[in-house]
């Protein structure tokens, strides 16, 4: 709507009344804000009252417009610096305060929001499902090559075709992801679709907007009327480490690896459970380009210099070499060092560079003659699967896995590894007797890969589900569009056992000295039914107990007393609710504060948290609802543990040498975790990050430091001890 200043001194002019009349009634909230009581319209007496009125409604919401252009110009901008540049300039306290300031102005000028605002990354509603879209040109598969061999005869077909001995090549990291393309008209992102069968793909650009290194409007004045940029979608590997650990402690399935969970994610109906992902885009080819005369790039190297120029983030690992030599040297570099970047890579995609030789040599089926994928060996092995066992989860989900006859995959001893679910099994046909491919998934977890059914003699054995737990004999039940069975009986005693070990383990309460075989001896004496109970233990019943002694029962009295001093967001991830991981448990606690108003709050309050969608806030909500846990925190209140943000939780940063400063961490410490580093440096005002940049002002380096090490040095970043940062902060 275009906004006008009128004179009201002047003239009445019919149809001037009328637009000014039609205005105020679609701007209710507006008026009502400037606390007018007077009725909609003008007067019978045809005063100026009403253009009065008017006037003050449009330079109301005139300001409202450039202050919102100013924060989305600022948010974007700090996006940028963030995402794609890996260099903030801004606190993330800061950033959140101008994306609340926006969001409130948005929801109060509704008529101001605009498909590109960085607030429209996380708010749209859940889909029915995906629409069919039809890619603007093919996205291409790639032919592969595996060895030198194969890589040589590659460059030799090129040369021939081209009847050219020298053509430059332009290699980058095959990222083991998800391609997608991203459709900007006048710069601003109108379509993200999946690949799909590379002529038509499904729209996902909800989904895709929440990927924050995606910018919602092109950089640069110039840009093109139309263009469509092609790239992967993936998922970090240290972003996939802790994802699948709070999927662990909540009780859902693992995923296998990084691929997986992003596409997983990028196939969610609810955009929102796809924000919760954090999710991570390289750009790497223009599909179409369309009004960029005169600008168009000439060759692969130009084409990622004009994305990041567009403000797209695209992989810093590529090269540009002169010949095929230099190519296969970077290729064998690359395989050696693939451990030391942040996402799985299965190669290096090899391309021509010049555009106009890609072009003279097409395409051949589906894959293009002007590209090729060097593909690394896979980490596998083949080993017997010699049972398929049940492990009960606290949450009563009933996790399958494989027990295997040990092997050897990429330098660790494999004897045990995720079978996910039963669907997964059955999919698979993984029987009990089986010769099956072992993978590290993610160099990380051990997952069975599938069967060798040709290595079958008739004695493997199909698996099936129990109808009963195989701990407590229990019913047990798999609900209609669930992937994990569960036993029904919450007082099972491996429920019971693993609530408990996730109670007092290290990222919740980290009560020292009780391990498992403490707590079943524990369990067992039946001293301890719930959490609360371990508050309750006496230093006399501790040493009735077999393998007690007066030393160890009184260190563990002391880890009792200072459980409660933990901050109230352990104590919430503590309780164990399904779906509330680490990062669940701290937004909630900063959210409401209290656990009172958190029990207090229904679905809509808690699904209103950026960063948490439905089906947390259902289960967070449900949890509460039960007399059993309401009774649970009542025991703990008694207990003395901290259920509200304590104001020794809000330390006077001030007081510190650390604050402000940024802190990144890498390698094996001497005597710290890395979360209890993290904590030492927190909780006196300092700030860690993931990723070293021009603005780390510290790097903390223990044993076998990896490539954040070299970029610091490189950087000229301090380099600090475990030691130096006991000094640095005054407590050697």
């Amino acid at each position: 709507m275009e906004l006008q200043l009128w004179d009201v001194t002047g003239p009445r002019i019919p149809h001037r009344e009328q637009h000014c009349e039609q205005h105020l009634v679609n701007n209710r909230r507006a008026h009502r804000s400037l606390n007018h009581s007077r009725t909609w319209g003008l007067d019978e007496a045809g005063s100026s009252d009403g253009y009065a009125i008017f006037l003050i409604v449009s330079q109301e919401l005139e300001s409202a417009s450039r202050r919102i252009a100013e924060l989305r110009e600022k948010l974007e901008f700090h996006n940028y610096r963030y995402y794609v540049l890996d260099a903030p300039e801004i606190e993330d306290q800061e950033y959140d305060r101008l994306f609340q300031e926006l969001l409130r102005l948005e929801k109060e000028y509704p008529e101001l929001a605009t498909p590109d605002s960085p607030t429209q990354r996380v708010g749209a509603e859940p889909q029915e499902r995906f629409q069919k879209v039809e890619h603007a040109a093919p996205m291409l598969s790639l032919a592969n090559a595996f060895d030198e061999a194969g890589l040589k005869a590659f460059h030799k077909r090129i040369s021939g075709w081209l009847s050219a001995e020298a053509v430059e090549y332009v290699a980058e990291p095959k990222i083991d992801g998800l391609a997608v393309a991203l459709t900007y008209r006048d710069g601003v992102l109108t379509r993200g679709a999946t690949r799909g069968n590379g002529t038509v793909g499904e729209d996902v650009t909800a989904n895709l907007k929440t990927i924050r290194s995606i910018p919602l409007r092109l950089r640069r004045e110039r840009v093109p009327a139309l263009v469509e940029v092609r790239g992967e979608a993936y998922l970090p590997l240290s972003a996939f480490e802790r994802f699948n650990e709070e999927r662990e402690v909540s009780g859902e399935a693992l995923f296998a690896n990084p691929r997986n969970a992003a596409a997983g994610a990028l196939r969610q109906l609810d955009p929102r459970v796809t924000a919760t992902r954090p999710l991570a885009f390289f750009g790497y080819a223009i599909g179409y380009l369309e009004g960029l005369a005169g600008e168009e790039p000439a060759t692969q190297v130009e084409v990622l210099e004009l994305l990041k120029n567009w403000g797209l983030p695209v992989n810093p690992a590529f090269e540009h070499h002169p010949s095929i030599e230099t190519v296969l040297e970077s290729c064998q570099t690359w395989e050696k060092k693939r451990d030391s970047l942040d996402y799985e890579i299965d190669g290096i995609v090899v391309k021509v560079n010049r555009l106009d030789f890609q072009e003279r040599l097409g395409t051949v089926g589906r894959d293009p003659r002007w590209a090729v994928a060097f593909k690394f060996p896979g980490r596998t092995a083949t080993t017997k699967l010699l049972e398929i066992r049940l492990n009960v989860g606290r949450t009563g989900a009933l996790n399958p896995y494989a027990v295997l006859e040990p092997v050897e995959v990429g330098g660790v001893t494999i004897r045990t590894a995720t079978l996910h679910n039963e669907d997964d099994i059955r999919r698979k046909d993984i029987r009990a007797g089986d010769w099956v491919i072992i993978k590290r998934a993610g160099d990380v977890i051990p997952q069975v890969v599938g069967p060798v059914p040709a290595r079958r003699d008739g004695s493997e054995v199909p698996f099936e589900y129990p109808g009963q737990c195989p701990v407590c004999q229990a019913p047990v039940v798999r609900e209609e569009g669930d992937a994990m069975a569960y036993c029904l009986n919450r007082s099972c005693p491996a429920q019971r056992l693993e609530a408990l070990k996730h109670f007092v383990s290290q990222g919740a309460l980290d009560i020292r000295g009780l391990g498992p075989q403490t707590l079943e001896k524990l369990v067992e004496a039946e001293l301890v039914k719930s959490p609360a109970d371990l508050f309750k233990l006496t230093r006399d019943q501790l040493l009735t107990l077999e393998g007690f002694k007066e030393k160890s029962v009184d260190n563990l009295i002391e880890s009792f007393e200072a459980a409660k001093q933990q901050p109230m967001q352990r104590v919430v991830f503590a309780l164990g609710i399904r779906h509330v991981g680490e990062t669940v448990a701290r937004l909630l606690t900063q959210h409401f504060r209290t656990i009172d108003a958190l029990m207090a709050a229904d679905i809509e309050a808690v699904s209103g948290i950026q960063g948490i969608g439905p089906e947390i806030a259902s289960s967070v909500v449900h949890y509460f609802e039960s007399d059993d846990n309401r009774k649970l925190i009542e025991e703990l209140r008694a207990a003395g543990l901290a259920l509200e943000i304590r104001s020794t939780e809000e330390p006077d940063a001030g007081e510190s040498v650390l604050t402000g400063k940024a802190f990144v961490i890498t390698g094996t410490l001497p005597t710290l975790s890395r979360k209890e580093a993290t904590e030492f440096i927190v909780s006196r005002g300092g700030l860690v990050r993931s990723s070293v940049s021009s603005n780390t002002d510290y790097l903390l380096a223990g044993a076998d430091a990896g490539s954040k090490l070299a970029k610091a040095q490189a950087l000229g970043i301090q380099i600090l001890s475990e030691e130096e940062l006991f000094e640095l902060a005054g407590e050697s």
